[in-house]
């Protein structure tokens, strides 16, 4: 998967797990949720740490068939992660008013995007776009038809925090040819792709 001449993106299944770590690190929100938070219910997120997350996804990419993500490298340095998987691999998600739709739940050929990790000192380089451009990419391989992504608007906040830049920009998705579909809230899109196009 190529975004651009500089950046390269590729399954997750085919990186070693130490790249996997460099990404997510060891200070912040990623070090301690590995994309678990829309996993697993409330009571267990409450106890989770990086010591019950960080198993998880390493199980979830050794077991799970399309695997749980991509990778992005910037040479062969690794810089970026996104989450992609079918929507129905993400219970919690279910359950958020930003993710309301009329689909079915456990329609296999949804897939959703729902998480973007760019490291500290690689952000600001299109990094998070290549990666959802690869996340697009996987899932068209894998079968989806749609791709959804629940984005934040940063132009309707007076002030976003890093945290809520996890679930993507609504003009990265707009730039990957998503269009969107509602506004849940008014700082947060739901927003959708047709892979059958």
């Amino acid at each position: 998967m190529e975004g651009n001449s500089n950046i390269r993106v590729v399954s997750v299944a085919d990186t070693p797990w130490q790249d996997v770590q460099a990404v997510f690190g060891t200070r912040g929100d990623p070090s301690t949720c590995w994309c678990q938070f829309f996993k697993m219910n409330k009571a267990d997120w409450k106890e989770a740490s990086r010591a019950t997350c960080e198993p998880l996804l390493a199980e979830q990419v050794r077991e799970l068939d399309p695997p749980p993500g991509v990778i992005a490298y910037l040479g062969d340095e690794p810089v970026g992660w996104s989450a992609v998987e079918p929507r129905r691999n993400y219970p919690e998600l279910h359950r958020t008013r930003v993710a309301a739709d009329p689909d079915p739940a456990d329609d296999p050929s949804i897939w959703s995007v729902t998480c973007f990790v760019v490291r500290v000192g690689f952000r600001k380089k299109g990094i998070a776009t290549a990666l959802l451009a690869g996340a697009i990419e996987q899932a068209r391989a894998h079968g989806a038809t749609v791709l959804e992504g629940y984005p934040v608007d940063p132009t309707a906040r007076e002030k976003v925090a890093s945290a809520d830049l996890y679930y993507g920009i609504v003009s990265q998705f707009l730039a990957n040819g998503f269009t969107e579909v509602s506004r849940p809230k008014p700082d947060r899109a739901l927003m959708r792709l047709n892979l059958t196009i």
